[in-house]
């Protein structure tokens, strides 16, 4: 069975750092891109991507509002990709997804990204 699921969402004050996880099953992370997408409570998913990690050209991507605080990574023994967010902040509150692209896909925005994992809620709050 073809799967993503994410986990390692939960409640952080400002300033904390938390760790997400987006595990794949039922297919190999390396051979598509990956990222990472956000829905903040009351609106509509954002169209960019957080962060986006591309293995066949060792590229990674992060938007503007999370750059210098939050790090993409992936395991390839694990079949999984990491987002590390540190010094959070409560506009960082949203709902994060993992999607898969093909495998050449550079640009971060969901419209390429075709499968999608379930979700995990993100709280920064004090």
């Amino acid at each position: 069975q073809v799967q993503l699921v994410e986990s390692g969402g939960g409640l952080v004050q400002p300033g904390g750092s938390l760790r997400l996880s987006c595990v794949a099953s039922g297919f190999n992370l390396d051979y598509y891109a990956i990222g990472w997408f956000r829905q903040a409570p009351g609106k509509e998913r954002e169209r960019e991507g957080v962060s986006c990690i591309n293995h066949s050209v060792g590229s990674t991507y992060y938007s503007d509002s999370v750059k210098g605080r939050f790090t993409i990574s992936r395991d390839s023994a694990k079949n999984s990709v990491y987002l590390h967010m540190n010094s959070l902040k409560p506009e960082d509150t949203a709902v994060y997804y993992c999607a898969t692209a093909p495998e050449g896909t550079k640009i971060c925005w969901d419209h390429l990204y075709d499968y999608w994992g379930q979700g995990t809620q993100v709280t920064v709050s004090s």
